[in-house]
């Protein structure tokens, strides 16, 4: 931007901290920010040294632009109370990072005659320096209306980042398709480096490395035709192999190996590369071994605080 904006930052998190903090080495003025966890309260003092710890109440009034970075769920709620408490002023820029929303969150906003922007960084954030240089190239999902696109531009170009523009109502699609190729894959990496490690494998990460990078590029560039392995092969024997191996020593990625061998499978049938027939084979064994699947443990979670993060 050619102007000096005031930033305020409410929710700290992972994403927030790096945000703001990029934003100030772009030249803007990083006035308040407003995080409730401990770990937000560090990361202000790692990456935001010297900006106050403030209410959100605050840092709404003492900033041009107000970057809400809280969780999905939290940021309807956040907006309306800011709004109802005078937070908010008319030509106030007052953006958000949510995949999943865009500019009708931020509707009570809005109403004040504050300048909506719903800019989401495609990233995986650590909320660490690290992740600085990483927004250099960073896509940036952005919905805005026609009269706030250039701020939006100007404001992602300082975040060293590029925009693609997305409609609202197809907002949480965008989120879902990027939810579904990380989040997931790193469930799919952590299952598959468990898998190994459960066949003595004292390195797991080391062999998985240049076959994931090399599996990630060809998907990228090629996709189906990229598929490999067992299941493009119709090799039912195999699979039936893999199951029952899977079930003995590492139960918990049974349920997520049926559900990807059944997608992909879905795949290579359409395309005609596995006869139905022996499709049909694959899929009684992935019958079975559903039924046979005991549940893992519960899985664990921090509390959502302020931390949420993208992909968020």
């Amino acid at each position: 931007m050619t102007a000096t904006l005031r930033v305020g930052v409410v929710g700290a998190g992972r994403v927030g901290a790096v945000l703001s903090s990029a934003l100030r080495d772009a030249g803007h003025l990083v006035v308040a920010a407003a995080g409730e966890s401990d770990a937000s309260r560090r990361r202000i003092e790692q990456l935001l040294p010297g900006v106050p710890i403030a209410k959100p109440s605050a840092v709404a009034r003492a900033c041009d632009l107000l970057l809400l970075t809280v969780p999905d769920d939290m940021l309807g709620n956040v907006v309306s109370m800011l709004a109802a408490s005078g937070s908010l002023r008319e030509g106030q820029i007052v953006a958000h990072t949510s995949g999943r929303h865009g500019l009708a969150v931020l509707a009570a906003a809005t109403a004040v005659g504050a300048r909506p922007l719903a800019i989401h960084p495609a990233m995986t954030f650590t909320g660490t320096a690290i992740d600085l240089p990483r927004l250099s190239g960073c896509v940036f999902g952005v919905t805005v209306g026609a009269d706030e696109r250039a701020v939006a531009e100007r404001l992602v170009a300082d975040l060293g980042g590029r925009p693609v523009w997305v409609e609202e109502e197809r907002r949480t699609l965008y989120h879902a398709g990027l939810a579904h190729g990380a989040n997931h894959l790193v469930t799919l990496v952590a299952e598959a480096r468990e898998v190994l490690a459960a066949s003595g494998a004292d390195d797991p990460s080391a062999i998985l490395r240049p076959l994931l990078t090399a599996a990630l590029d060809n998907a990228l560039a090629a996709g189906d035709a990229a598929l490999t392995g067992p299941i493009v092969r119709g090799d039912v024997q195999t699979v039936e192999a893999h199951l029952a191996d899977l079930q003995a020593h590492a139960p918990q990625s049974v349920a997520s190996y049926v559900a990807l061998a059944r997608a992909t499978l879905g795949r290579v049938v359409t395309d005609g590369r596995v006869l139905p027939i022996r499709a049909a084979r694959i899929i009684a064994l992935l019958d079975g071994a559903t039924r046979a699947v005991v549940p893992g443990p519960a899985a664990t979670a921090e509390p959502a605080g302020d931390e949420g993060g993208p992909t968020r």
